[in-house]
């Protein structure tokens, strides 16, 4: 006889007091904010739009980390949580594409390139 099948709910996914998890995101966000850390500099010796956008992009990536802390140690509920990092997913990779777009081999640069 099989078991019953459980209906599909989140019973069991719940992350909130996951320390590996925690620790994942932990990593990954001294990673990321390194990274950030790096495009700030070259964006202080370049002073141009698209190392700006890169930064921009590298710092959506660190918030998404802290929300990400946020929901595992429970002070970011998971729907927010959700919505806040699928929106800064968005925002990455809309200001990558944009960076590669505007500033593709060919494209005209604008004055202060």
């Amino acid at each position: 006889m099989r078991p019953p099948i459980a209906p599909l709910s989140s019973a069991g996914w719940g992350v909130e007091g996951s320390l590996p998890i925690l620790a994942v995101v932990v990593v990954a966000g001294i990673g990321t904010g390194v990274l950030f850390l790096v495009s700030l500099i070259a964006y202080g010796r370049r002073r141009s739009r698209r190392h700006l956008l890169i930064s921009v992009a590298v710092g959506a990536l660190l918030a998404r980390s802290v929300v990400g802390a946020g929901t595992v140690l429970g002070y970011v509920p998971m729907p927010v949580h959700h919505f806040v990092a699928h929106s800064l997913d968005l925002l990455t990779a809309a200001t990558v594409l944009y960076a590669v777009y505007a500033y593709a081999p060919g494209s005209v640069p604008s004055p202060s390139e």
